[in-house]
């Protein structure tokens, strides 16, 4: 079983940085693909950017060029470093882990991008 602990999250006006960290525990297997999606009321929930421990990264179409993930290889702590947050940004960030696809997920955390 794979627990995550996610931190990061926040208040922060439009334009502004935050940068949100995933510290997981299990096994090497469990984590392989670790990532981040998010889910604004009302909405599903999307990826957001997704990472593998040898590093091969894919990103959701909205945050790319703004968003990096990044990850030691072999490591099981991911970090999404978010940049000209936009209000659209907002909505509860989940942290997953699993081999071939996300299939564990952490508790979420609250980014809220408003003036």
């Amino acid at each position: 079983q794979v627990q995550l602990v996610e931190s990061g999250g926040g208040l922060v006006q439009p334009g502004g940085s935050l940068r949100l960290s995933c510290a997981a525990s299990g096994s090497t297997a469990s984590t392989y693909l670790m990532g981040w999606y998010r889910q604004a009321p009302g909405k599903q929930r999307t990826l957001v950017a997704q990472v593998t421990s040898v590093g091969i990264t894919e990103y959701g179409d909205s945050v790319k060029g703004r968003f990096t993930i990044s990850r030691e290889k072999g490591a099981k702590t991911v970090y999404l470093q978010m940049n000209s947050l936009k209000p659209e940004d907002t909505a509860v960030y989940y942290c997953g882990a699993g081999l071939g696809r996300i299939s564990s997920w952490g508790q979420g955390t609250q980014v809220t991008v408003s003036s």
